[in-house]
């Protein structure tokens, strides 16, 4: 009998409730997995959902009494995001760290956390995520073949860092040579409000922002503190313009293979590290703003609803939404209300 989504949401609430870990073989010989299962990510290992991830791996180790092993691999070991999708897709990789927008490669509506200044704050973007929005992207990602968990973990809003002036209304942007990374919504969002985008790999960006082959960038503050941009930038603009989760997502394949108790197991371990790792994102947040205004970096935090404003009147948004298509546009504006 297949097993549903339902079904083991059902095992785990009950494992939880319980107070109970789900059953598991503790008799398993040593060293003998029933199923060792590869999980890569592009994240580097000191990324919270990495340690948190590792984390959930030993418990699922240790719950299953070995009979569920998986292998952690970070920092693209396996290859870059569009390679290890690809890999998970066709069952290679058992399990992948995805972020919707690289699944939009496969399914354009997925991008739909990425529309810029959509989500005001972090309550807002989990409400989505945990409803009816993130239900409908991981929806998309089982078509594709792959079963996300449905807890995401944090990867922060994204900040937008200059070297010459901090940025407090669309106007500041106009003209500015803005590093961005390949990603068609990105480059679009920042085209509308009059930059001039500059696509350039993350290795790059140092040297480019050092150099002035470009004015600025933007990024989650981890990064930009991981890459010390601080370094080499002045101010940094809080203008949290996109937001992005990150799912632990299962080869649809290898995730019907795991009996059911095994899928509980997992299930529950992997939830409870997303939640504690949103946690974790909130203090740490705080920590890299004070650990880089010690650097340095100046912070502002603009109003954005005259982005928003902006927005709406170039155009971009009545594009994006028929990109998104009517479904996609419909669940997010029931979260942050009208944009087209």
């Amino acid at each position: 009998m297949m097993t549903t989504r339902r079904t083991v949401l059902a095992r785990a609430a009950t494992s939880v409730a319980a107070g109970i870990a789900a059953p598991s073989i503790l008799s398993w010989p040593a060293g003998a997995a029933e199923f060792a299962y590869k999980y890569g990510t592009a994240l580097p290992d000191g990324h919270p959902m990495a340690i948190r991830s590792r984390e959930a791996i030993a418990k699922i180790k240790e719950e299953s009494g070995g009979r569920l092993d998986i292998t952690f691999y970070p920092s693209s070991v396996l290859g870059q995001d569009t390679a290890m999708m690809s890999q998970a897709i066709a069952g290679a990789l058992e399990i992948y760290g995805m972020s919707l927008d690289i699944l939009a490669q496969k399914a354009p509506s997925a991008a739909i956390f990425g529309v810029g200044f959509a989500f005001p704050d972090y309550e807002m973007a989990w409400k989505a995520m945990d409803g009816d929005l993130g239900a409908y992207c991981r929806g998309l990602a089982e078509k594709a073949g792959l079963y996300c968990m449905d807890k995401a973990f944090d990867h922060g809003f994204r900040e937008i860092t200059m070297k010459s002036k901090p940025i407090n209304t669309p106007d500041d942007l106009k003209g500015v040579k803005i590093r961005l990374p390949v990603a068609p919504l990105f480059i679009a969002l920042f085209q509308h409000l009059g930059a001039s985008p500059t696509p350039i790999n993350f290795g790059e960006v140092y040297s480019a922002l050092q150099t002035g082959l470009v004015d600025g960038q933007e990024n989650p503050l981890i990064l930009i503190d991981t890459a010390k941009l601080y370094e080499v930038q002045k101010y940094c603009s809080m203008t949290n313009h996109i937001w992005v989760g990150l799912h632990v997502s299962f080869n649809t394949a290898a995730w019907k293979r795991l009996p059911g108790d095994l899928q509980a197991i997992a299930y529950k371990n992997f939830s409870a590290a997303a939640l504690a790792e949103r946690a974790d994102w909130q203090v740490m947040d705080k920590t890299e703003i004070d650990k880089m205004k010690a650097g340095g970096l100046t912070f502002n935090s603009p109003d954005t609803k005259p982005f928003q404003e902006a927005l709406r009147k170039s155009g971009f948004y009545p594009d994006v939404k028929k990109q998104m298509g009517d479904q996609a546009w419909a669940l997010l504006e029931k979260y942050v209300g009208p944009l087209a």
